[in-house]
């Protein structure tokens, strides 16, 4: 429930961001050049006087759309491959298999990363580059679950009284492995907000003057002795998102599954 007040707190900071933000985030303001946190500016400026609270404000709405979009872009892709080679079988399921192997086998922040890199650097092509290469777990996974269904009873039965197979796969393997399908994807938005940060922190994802919490640490490392707030705020800020769509993630294994109850 912790996590679930904190991921809604996100949701509407970033929703609410034009009335909430102090500040336009890309203004500039040569007279307040890395002021310390005070009554003007709650969490202090940046390098160009730009309000850090109100950058940190407008950066959630970066991190929440790239974790989200891109969770739906991997279970778009993924749900219906994994189904298909769950149900199917055979030499389907071997080509299938196989791919999702070559693809698991390169780690996740390094195949975004390349992807973004061929894509160019933007949040909608770091989304994309996200959302494909967390694609493969949600495959693997839709497969396993699949073939543990498809072999009950009532899959067996829909099967006697005639039911064509799209209709036993739709209507009844595939409601009955979205619990888990679920709970993986709000784990896997908290992977693809880290994702989106470091594609942002190489230049990669969003651009400036855009606010992102990667880009503004990535700006804040030359300035960490002087102007800690800088990076400070964005790094909490990732690190309370983070946490918070773990914990929900858990909580919902435990909601979702009798197994845990």
């Amino acid at each position: 429930m912790l996590g679930l007040l904190i991921v809604l707190a996100f949701v509407v900071t970033a929703l609410c961001a034009s009335w909430i933000a102090p500040y336009d985030p890309v203004a500039t303001s040569w007279s307040a050049v890395r002021k310390a946190p005070a009554a003007a500016h709650l969490l202090g400026t940046d390098e160009l006087g730009r309000d850090v609270l109100s950058r940190v404000i407008w950066g959630a709405r970066a991190s929440l759309m790239a974790g989200l979009v891109s969770v739906c872009i991997s279970m778009l892709l993924g749900v219906p491959i994994g189904l298909l080679a769950g149900y199917v079988g055979g030499w389907t399921d071997g080509v299938i298999s196989r791919l999702t192997d070559a693809m698991l086998a390169v780690p996740f922040l390094i195949l975004a990363i390349a992807l973004a890199a061929f894509l160019g650097p933007s949040l909608s092509n770091a989304m994309v580059a996200i959302g494909v290469s967390a694609t493969p777990v949600f495959i693997r996974l839709t497969r396993a679950q699949v073939l543990t269904v498809k072999v009950e009873d009532y899959v067996e039965a829909a099967r006697a009284v005639g039911n064509p197979h799209w209709r036993i796969a739709l209507r009844h393997v595939l409601p009955n492995v979205l619990p888990p399908l679920i709970v993986q994807a709000t784990l896997a938005i908290a992977a693809a907000v880290i994702a989106e940060a470091s594609l942002s922190f190489l230049g990669l994802g969003q651009q400036p003057p855009a606010p992102s919490w990667g880009s503004m640490l990535n700006t804040a490392k030359n300035y960490v002795d002087n102007a800690p707030w800088m990076a400070i705020w964005p790094g909490l800020s990732i690190f309370l998102l983070v946490l918070s769509f773990n914990l929900l993630g858990d909580g919902l294994r435990d909601a979702l599954d009798p197994r845990h109850k």
